[in-house]
């Protein structure tokens, strides 16, 4: 089974891997991530704002999630990203990957996760009281990603 979306408007973690957990009924475990917009004392953030480009940015997604079943043995792939501009505290991401064995849904949520992080279809800026300015993925997002390089 396999989920992958893009979201425009808010989503909600708890509710989405509830109905993910009911379609996953076999699964002997589920891993899940949740990226937030951060919410830190002091943070001058207002905003974040995910761009994309369309025509690669679900069949690029699509193609992660399906690279990633045939790597590992999943029972079921759920891949939500949000797009546009999101407030503090706001999910932008939910990956979930349901599995027999959680080794399997450990590594293929977390390969999965960097894959989205660092070689994405998504441009990514903040707005702060001076403006917006763009955020480029940190070297160590790119060394995150380097363990896979043996991966397919």
């Amino acid at each position: 089974m396999r989920d992958v979306r893009l979201a425009t408007a808010p989503f909600d973690p708890h509710e989405e891997m509830r109905q993910f957990s009911q379609r996953c009924g076999d699964a002997g475990g589920i891993v899940s991530f949740t990226g937030l917009v951060r919410e830190e004392a002091g943070s001058e953030v207002e905003g974040l704002e995910l761009r994309h480009f369309e025509p690669l940015t679900l069949p690029g997604m699509t193609d992660l999630a399906a690279r990633t079943e045939a790597h590992w043995p999943l029972t079921g792939t759920l891949v939500i990203h949000r797009v546009g501009v999101m407030k503090p505290g706001e999910p932008i991401v939910l990956v979930a990957c349901a599995a027999r064995h959680r080794r399997d849904a450990f590594e293929a949520a977390d390969f999965l996760m960097d894959h989205l992080k660092s070689r994405a279809w998504f441009w990514k800026r903040e707005k702060t009281a001076d403006g917006w300015r763009w955020i480029e993925p940190r070297e160590a997002d790119h060394s995150d990603l380097a363990r896979w390089n043996a991966v397919p």
